[in-house]
């Protein structure tokens, strides 16, 4: 049953996020962030937020910049989620970086 919660929180969570970050970015041209995977800790305290940023150069610092936003990205999750959630977890965000390690793969065995 609480696995039940826990995917529905994480689907919450990822949908919300992206909506986030598509209203963020909108303004920067040529960039592009989507948020691939949301896993909720079992207590639901802290999230984890995968996010796939095109073009791939640029991730490094875009995440830097959005986890010393943290605090106001999370502000802006719980104005959405309120009325979902009593407590808006924690945020942690990383680089999935699943599509370059598909793409260099790809290259391996082609040569």
């Amino acid at each position: 049953m609480q696995e039940t919660r826990q995917n529905r929180i994480s689907r919450l969570l990822q949908k919300e996020l992206a909506i986030i970050f598509q209203e963020q970015t909108r303004m920067m041209h040529g960039i592009m962030v989507s948020v691939t995977r949301v896993r909720i800790s079992p207590d639901l305290s802290i999230c984890t937020a995968y996010l796939s940023i095109f073009p791939s150069d640029k991730g490094e610092d875009l995440i830097a910049n959005i986890t010393k936003n943290e605090k106001a990205i999370r502000f802006n999750l719980g104005q959405r989620v309120h009325n979902q959630l009593r407590i808006i977890p924690e945020l942690r965000f990383f680089i999935d970086d699943s599509l370059d390690y598909i793409e260099h793969i790809d290259e391996l065995l082609k040569k």
